[in-house]
């Protein structure tokens, strides 16, 4: 039987059409349903539909990658693609096991922090179920953002990641103001840095007459006279990119938005974010602007530098544990630009970019682990927050103690832990890449990074514990299983890791469809 044209791109495209199709459901529910069945039919529903959109992304992979752009051109479904998807959507699914427990969300957004409205929902066990198809939709815009050939599809697809994570970041159970806070600051600052992506794209379509990635790519060969636009919409489009990975100087928002949002949700921003981010940033800089490295590479080397540095010195002043551990992510996303630099011949690009897909993979996973520890370490008034209330934790609850001091030396790079790999595979492709000063920086700042990590390890274990300290709270089924699931993979990947670094390898080689 012979598959048409249009059939093959639905293949291709299926794994975003099941996720968008089951956000519109999603909404669907709660227009019609009754308040009483809507969580118990957006819980299979959302998780079934991730579950399948995995299961088409193995079944692409296994048939093979697509050589051609889909949708008229706007969606590259390659090889980097499939593997990206495939992070973000295991990703999504054990971050929605943390969203399923019914604490993390205020009963009545609408409602004024403290006031009866708001008592009255919490007396009548009143849950905001939009949490669902508004994380769907947010997943949605993580698998179009890196697979997007153009820029326009690219702005369409930061936006629907972005919408859904700003009202997320609003709905926090506990420390109400704080959480409207945060999302007011992601919201404005978002819209500035959407408003940077947009004008760059303006400019570059000015310079090359499209917005087709491969074509601004033909065009800083044949286009003369234009320096202007080019360079001007290069750094404009970088900003709009930079702020969504929280590279330094554009990471004020990251650690008052992952203090203030529900935790669950911090977790999906922590992972899935940071993973959709880097790859349209690849695309972006190695395929549209890849001719033009000379210029932007010497940028990115400070970028990366400023990232590096800023993460690890900063988190060390930090008392919120989230804060924490949101400075550690500023601090990887400088360790993943070391990798974006590394670029030069075809092989080269290839260790690079396997690398990179390697240490997302990684650092993913532990970070939602890490966050899931986050959510069952309590105060009266919710998680315990201040790294002061972690103090003789290992004395407490030894077992979880212990899994949250192994998620910390991951994030440190020690052997045995697949951050190790994932660090020692970033750095040597940019050694090979001729970024050998890059990988010192790097280097100093993972040892600085190590001194905070460890301090919350010696705080937990060898501290005493306060008389009104937090407790532990039992977890669900969905929270157990996520930790279970990050320490497993962050033990296996550091044991073993050879298979994912082949996976890598294998994707990382259909480098980018145009």
């Amino acid at each position: 039987m012979n598959i048409t044209a249009p059939t093959i791109e639905y293949l291709q495209l299926a794994p975003l059409l099941i996720v968008f199709g089951a956000a519109i459901l999603g909404v669907l529910v709660e227009a019609f349903a009754p308040r009483y069945l809507r969580r118990a039919m957006h819980i299979p529903l959302t998780l079934l539909s991730l579950a399948g959109a995995f299961a088409l992304v193995i079944v692409q992979t296994i048939k093979g990658v697509p050589t051609e752009p889909s949708a008229m051109g706007a969606v590259a479904v390659d090889g980097p693609t499939l593997f990206i998807w495939g992070i973000i959507l295991v990703l999504a699914f054990v971050t929605l096991l943390l969203i399923n427990d019914e604490d993390h969300f205020v009963p009545a957004a609408s409602a004024v922090p403290g006031s009866a409205e708001e008592e009255r929902a919490l007396i009548e066990g009143n849950v905001h179920t939009e949490v669902y198809p508004l994380a769907l939709f947010a997943i949605g815009g993580m698998l179009l953002f890196p697979a997007s050939n153009d820029l326009l599809i690219m702005f369409v697809a930061l936006e629907v990641m972005s919408l859904p994570l700003y009202l997320l970041c609003g709905l926090a159970r506990r420390r109400r103001l704080l959480s409207q806070e945060s999302a007011m600051k992601y919201f404005l600052l978002g819209a500035f840095s959407s408003a940077f992506f947009l004008y760059g794209t303006a400019l570059l379509y000015g310079f090359a007459g499209s917005v087709d990635l491969a074509k601004i790519d033909t065009a800083l060969g044949a286009v003369g006279g234009q320096d202007a636009l080019l360079y001007t919409g290069a750094a404009l489009l970088g900003v709009g990119l930079l702020f969504k990975i929280g590279a330094a100087p554009f990471q004020a928002w990251k650690p008052d938005v992952y203090q203030g949002a529900p935790t669950p949700v911090t977790a999906l921003m922590a992972s899935g974010t940071l993973v959709a981010a880097f790859g349209a940033l690849l695309r972006v800089f190695w395929i549209a602007l890849g001719n033009l490295d000379w210029d932007w590479s010497p940028i990115m080397w400070a970028v990366a530098i400023l990232t590096m540095v800023v993460g690890a010195i900063l988190a060390i002043t930090q008392t919120d544990i989230k804060r924490m551990l949101a400075y550690s992510s500023i601090a990887h996303a400088g360790f993943l630009l070391v990798g974006v630099v590394a670029i030069g011949d075809a092989k080269q690009n290839s260790i690079a970019l396997s690398s990179i897909l390697f240490y997302l993979a990684v650092y993913g996973i532990t970070s939602v682990g890490a966050f899931a520890v986050v959510t069952m370490v309590r105060d009266a008034g919710g998680e315990a927050w201040h790294l002061s209330r972690w103090a003789g934790l290992g004395k407490r609850s030894p077992k979880l103690a212990g899994v949250f001091a192994f998620f910390l030396l991951a994030f440190a790079g020690i052997p045995l832990t697949s951050g190790f790999f994932g660090k020692y595979a970033v750095f040597q492709a940019a050694i090979a890449g001729g970024a050998l000063p890059l990988v010192v920086v790097g280097v100093v700042s993972s040892a600085i990074a190590a001194f905070f990590y460890v301090r919350v390890i010696v705080l937990m274990f060898f501290s005493d514990p306060a008389p009104d300290g937090p407790t532990v709270v039992l977890p669900s089924w969905g929270t157990a299983g996520v930790v279970g699931f990050a320490a497993l993979a962050t033990v296996v990947l550091g044991v073993f890791p050879q298979p994912v670094l082949d996976l890598a390898q294998s994707a990382a080689g259909s480098l980018f469809v145009r």
